[in-house]
């Protein structure tokens, strides 16, 4: 009763502005639902009962706290009992305690009747007030001092989600307080974010203020859950983690079916789609961390004419998906109130205008449906295997990843999907080196640039975007596959952008980055160093602006730092190291003079610290003048530092002089990068399609070398089969999978059965228990939905039409809170697949009817094979319910299928091979057996079996047709390992300045010598093919192509002691990323060439390991011959003799 009326209350009043916004146009009313009369009451009493306290008070003080009673009541009320209702969440006791001294009559929560909670005008309480009126369900942290403070119900949700302590414990005389060091500010926005707080962080204005007055506050900026506070970020030298962006959601019903809308405030975009299933709308809101839900008032009414909605049938599996949600109701346009809603949620002008990045396509299939992605792992679920760990190798993460899910939960077009296809065959088949694919966050982009907080290390992750979108272009193989990412690259963003367009703004950018940014290699910006001066002192002081913007922006600024510098090495020389002197050369037991030029980090100055170096007698003797300039050196309040640290007037006006060079260089440096940022707001849309472009590069690259790994292979797209105007493909209505294995299983480690699958109409599949029919469905819909997504499939070869929609129902749980036993989740489910189920769709059900007695089950799976079987779908139904074999079905297109069974000692034994037939074994009592069920129960069962069953027990046991059913025997498992590779992966102490494109082709040169001498002496069956090696270069920042995985490589890495390292491998890719993840190796070249065979790669290995010392090259590989030269004299003893010409060459005698 509480929150429906706490809901109502909320909906039903008009939407509030706060004092600064009360100049906007009023507006529009929303909700049409009356006003709870329950809370409204509360309010009516907390506002006489001020009254009548205040009468005893001042007449002003009551004409103020009236007013604001009337603030309250007209302004703020829905946003009050917004926070009344999450207090009551609370559930630690101490914020439970504090809880309870809030009054809801004002924003804050404040009781102005406690110690500290005035709110005079004027007082640091009325001032966070102000601010909290502008974002009334914003969390609000002020600076005060070296704190964020945070006020009443603010200080409670402190409390209860950060995990930090109320100020002044619990005392109960005084409002609730708390609050986080500066230095834990980051780790207090995260904790109150993804609890799913927002926060609206107030700065105080740096620098000196006048003598008894406040210092100036200013919002500087909000947290949001998935968009990070970045107030400060310009000035600092570290990147800062970006999460995925949370919109904020809409969900409505049109006569398409449900709408969802999403809408991005960090990235000003919102997309809409439109006639979606109940189980595929679920199926989003399980996978998108979202910050607010919105429902439209559409959702109220469904088939059954009841207002209570999800009472019955269609509904109910979404109301159980957002009852346990904080959700709010809405009306009017979904669209256009959703995103009046987000600007009133982010306190954002009328003027904001959101883009809308919509993609519509007509041929689109159907996203996945809850049960189809939790049972195939693309929404990870325990206990089954996950699709996207088999997809992408175990290093690819993050932003790829993200792209690979959305891609198989919402299947491109055919267009799309056959462009990734291409692209994917073609990465396959390069031969060149790849980019490393530079992967930033678009909503990062956006939000820095927008608020001008880009630090120098952004801009140059940017300029790498760019930078290898050029290399791409540039590169004849790269090329190709460039321009075909450009239309996945404008579904992911939709922005639709001219290839050239795309080429030179990117050529633009990147030469407006590299103009402004010091980059990498450039040494021209050198620290101050004076040797009477501690080099901390300059690092701390110069490291947090040099090395950002080039020299030539900011001459004068480095100019006057140099100058200052020079100045305080004077000083420090002239005022304190005759001092030092004269300690030096006072020779005294313990307990003599000392002292020393030390750097206060604390107080950022250059000090003597000592002591006892006074003379007892002043003689004038050197020394003795410096001495008596020393002062005790004060901090910046003008405190005493301590007994032991002095200074002098000329070092304090130098150390004042440097300071304030450096706060002007540092400020110029800040101002020339917010210019940058500014320049590159005209660039957005270049930079969030550069950067999406190469997420989708890095995820597909992944995915082939991952699929050529696993030896899976590129399926015939067969769109046409549903195409009036194209020729089908071989045959209509057909998808056809030979070699078909599970995607959890490895193909190249022999660890898989394989299948053949030939599928044209409905297959009524039969089988034993744990004879692999659920493994079977979950195979092919993997297969059919990474096809359909234009990835590789784990099959020898394939044909996969181009579905409309692939639904999969396997087991199905009972849901106690929407009243509904599992048959009646199953019978949701069935009632979802066969109203959206048409001739172009894939549909997969294991063991149907399961949940309900044999009889009526049996029929009522019976009906739904006919219904599935006029619809004309391919697909396969499963089911233990022999019965329905004897049912009359009107079906014409349905063809039984079984998984085989054999005989081992008289016991039958599945071969989880896919036949035709019908298999009436459950292998039941095996099964139980195997499991633990105890010998008596077990064979108890029988016995019931026996004196029940016993004529059809008999009658099978003598039908010759059983055979038919069951295959000749078990295939035998290969389950032979990979040869690991045998290159060698010793330690490397260095990343190597080998540029120098000469040293390349020399040793370029040198290997294509000795490699081909030796071929020429082999015999010509052996040489016919490698006539010509090829070296092909890996530069820094790049990695070998996909066409590497499983082929044998000789690598040569050049070292930077102008050493050589030779090795092969079988893995050329983990071998460059081993090697380059040793200290100092990230920046390590690399020559390769493939050659066919592992036996020639290790012969070629070890001669240019003998030969290339020989054409004046230096080899780290000592050791490795060493080793070679011994098992080479050891191999003559059995049948081996070495070559004269090729000493690490071993043939065998003939």
């Amino acid at each position: 009763m509480y929150w429906l009326a706490a809901r109502n209350g909320v909906v039903a009043l008009p939407r509030c502005r706060p004092l600064a916004l009360l100049l906007r146009p009023p507006p529009r009313k929303c909700g049409s639902v009356v006003p709870s009369p329950i809370l409204i009451g509360q309010f009516r009493r907390i506002r006489c009962f001020k009254d009548q306290k205040v009468v005893r008070g001042s007449r002003k003080t009551t004409k103020k706290l009236s007013a604001l009673t009337n603030f309250v009541d007209e302004r703020a009320l829905s946003n009050i009992l917004w926070w009344k209702e999450r207090m009551h969440m609370c559930r630690k006791p101490s914020t439970v305690q504090l809880v309870k001294r809030l009054d809801y009559s004002n924003l804050l929560g404040l009781d102005v009747n406690l110690k500290n909670g005035s709110l005079k005008e004027g007082t640091l309480n009325w001032e966070i007030l102000q601010f909290k009126s502008k974002f009334p369900r914003e969390v609000l942290l002020c600076r005060v001092g070296d704190f964020y403070e945070a006020l009443g119900i603010d200080a409670c949700v402190l409390v209860e989600y950060a995990g930090l302590n109320p100020f002044g414990g619990l005392r109960s005389d005084s409002i609730p307080r708390a609050g986080c060091p500066v230095v834990n500010l980051r780790q207090t926005l995260d904790d109150l974010t993804r609890n799913g707080f927002s926060v609206c962080i107030v700065e105080e204005v740096q620098g000196p203020t006048q003598a008894r007055s406040r210092k100036g506050r200013f919002i500087s900026g909000h947290a949001h859950p998935g968009s990070p506070y970045v107030f400060g970020l310009v000035g600092v030298d570290h990147d800062l983690d970006f999460p995925e962006p949370m919109p904020v959601v809409g969900i409505s019903r049109s006569a398409r079916g449900y709408c969802i809308n999403f809408v991005l405030e960090t990235m000003k975009t919102y997309s809409s789609e439109d006639g979606l299933t109940e189980e595929a709308l679920v199926a989003k809101l399980r996978t998108c961390r979202y910050h607010h839900l919105f429902l439209h008032a559409s959702l109220r009414n469904n088939f059954s004419g009841t207002c209570r909605w999800g009472e019955f049938g269609e509904g109910g599996l979404l109301w159980g998906e957002c009852n346990g949600r904080h959700f709010e109701w809405f009306e009017g346009n979904p669209v256009s109130e959703l995103l009046s809603k987000v600007r009133d949620l982010y306190g954002l002008d009328n003027e904001v205008t959101f883009r809308n990045v919509t993609v519509f396509s007509e041929n689109r299939p159907q996203p996945l449906s809850l049960g189809t992605a939790t049972q195939i792992g693309a929404i990870p679920t325990e206990g089954i295997p996950c699709l996207l760990k088999v997809l992408l190798p175990s290093n690819c993460s993050g932003l790829p990843a993200l792209y690979v899910r959305d891609l198989l939960l919402n299947p491109p077009s055919y267009d799309i999907s056959s462009t990734i296809q291409a692209t994917c065959r073609l990465m396959s088949s390069i031969t060149c080196s790849i980019p490393e694919f530079t992967c930033v966050s678009p909503a990062k982009l956006v939000k820095l640039l927008e608020l001008r907080e880009a630090n120098h290390i952004e801009f140059c992750r940017i300029k790498n975007v760019l930078d290898e979108i050029l290399h791409m272009h540039k590169n004849p193989e790269l090329g190709k596959i460039l321009k075909l990412l450009m239309d996945p690259t404008w579904v992911a963003t939709g922005l639709k952008i001219d290839f050239e367009t795309l080429v030179n703004e990117c050529e633009c950018a990147s030469d407006r980055i590299g103009e402004m940014i010091s980059l990498e290699g450039e040494h021209d910006q050198n620290l101050s160093s004076f040797p009477v001066v501690p080099s901390d002192f300059f690092e701390d002081m110069e490291c947090s602006w040099k090395g950002r913007i080039k020299r030539i922006h900011i001459e004068e600024a480095f100019a006057e730092v140099e100058k200052a510098a020079e100045a305080l090495s004077i000083a420090v020389t002239e005022d304190f190291m005759p001092i030092l002197s004269r300690i030096k050369a006072t020779s005294a037991p313990l307990g003599g003079p000392k002292g020393e030029i030390l750097y206060a980090r604390e107080h950022e100055a250059v000090w003597f610290k000592g002591k006892r170096f006074a003379p007892t007698v002043w003689a004038g003797t050197p020394g003795e003048e410096q001495i008596k300039q020393l002062k005790p050196a004060i901090d910046s309040k003008g405190r005493k530092v301590g007994e032991e640290w002095f200074t002098t007037m000329k070092v304090e006006d130098a150390l004042t002089r440097y300071h304030e060079a450096g706060a002007k260089a540092k400020t110029r440096v800040l101002e020339l990068l917010r210019e940058l940022s500014s320049d590159l707001q005209a660039k957005i849309n270049i930079l969030v399609f550069a950067s999406m472009l190469l997420v989708i590069a890095k995820a597909l690259f992944a995915h082939v070398s991952e699929g050529r790994r696993r030896k899976w292979v590129f399926p015939a797209l067969g769109e046409s089969s549903w195409s009036e105007n194209v020729k089908p493909l071989r045959r209509e209505n057909r998808m056809e999978i030979i070699g078909l294995s599970p995607y959890w299983l490895n193909v190249a480690e022999g660890s898989a059965v394989n299948n053949t699958v030939d599928m044209q109409s409905l297959f009524l599949l039969t089988g034993p228990n744990g004879g692999g029919k659920s493994s079977l469905l979950r195979s092919i819909c993997a297969a059919a939905l990474l096809g359909v997504c234009g990835f590789m499939v784990p099959a020898q070869s394939a044909l996969i039409p181009h579905f409309d929609s692939i639904m999969l129902h396997m087991k199905s749980y009972d849901s106690p809170a929407d009243g509904k036993s599992s048959f009646q989740v199953e019978m949701a489910e069935i009632r979802s697949i066969v109203s959206g189920a048409t001739k172009r769709s894939l549909v997969l059900v294991d063991e149907i009817c399961r949940g309900t007695e044999t009889a009526k089950g049996t029929c009522i799976a019976g009906s739904i094979v006919e219904t599935l079987d006029a619809i004309g779908c391919l697909g396969i139904i499963s089911t233990h319910l022999h019965g329905i074999f004897s049912l009359p079905l009107n079906t014409k297109n349905t063809v039984h299928k079984a998984m085989g069974t054999v005989y081992v000692d008289g016991q039958p034994k599945p071969t989880w091979k896919l036949m035709d037939g019908i298999c009436r074994e459950s292998l039941a009592f095996e099964t139980a057996k195997r499991e633990g069920i105890p010998e008596s129960i077990i064979e108890r069962a029988e016995g019931l079996y026996q004196s029940v069953y016993a004529n059809e027990v008999i009658g099978g046991k003598i039908d010759t047709k059983l055979e038919e059913f069951c295959s000749t025997g078990f295939n035998n498992f290969d389950r032979s390992h990979a040869q690991s590779s045998s290159g060698r992966a010793e330690a490397v102490d260095g990343t190597g300045s080998v540029n120098n494109m000469e040293v390349l082709q020399e040793v370029e040169s040198a290997i294509t010598l000795i490699c081909q001498k030796m071929l020429v002496e082999l015999d010509n069956e052996k040489a016919s093919g490698l006539a010509d090696i090829q070296c092909i270069p890996i530069h820094v920042r790049e990695q070998p192509p996909p066409s590497t995985v499983g082929a044998s490589c000789v690598y040569v890495i050049f070292r930077p002691d102008r050493k050589l390292y030779v090795g092969q491998t079988d893995d050329l890719e983990g071998r460059v990323r081993t090697h380059r993840s040793k200290e100092g190796m990230q920046k390590a070249y690399f020559l390769y060439f493939t050659v066919p065979g592992k036996s020639l790669a290790c012969q070629l290995e070890t001669l240019l390991i003998n030969q290339l010392p020989n054409q004046g090259f230096h080899l780290s590989n000592v050791a490795d011959v060493q080793l070679l030269l011994s098992i080479k004299y050891s191999a003559v003893s059995i049948g081996f003799v070495a070559r004269d010409d090729a000493p690490g060459s071993l043939y065998l005698l003939e």
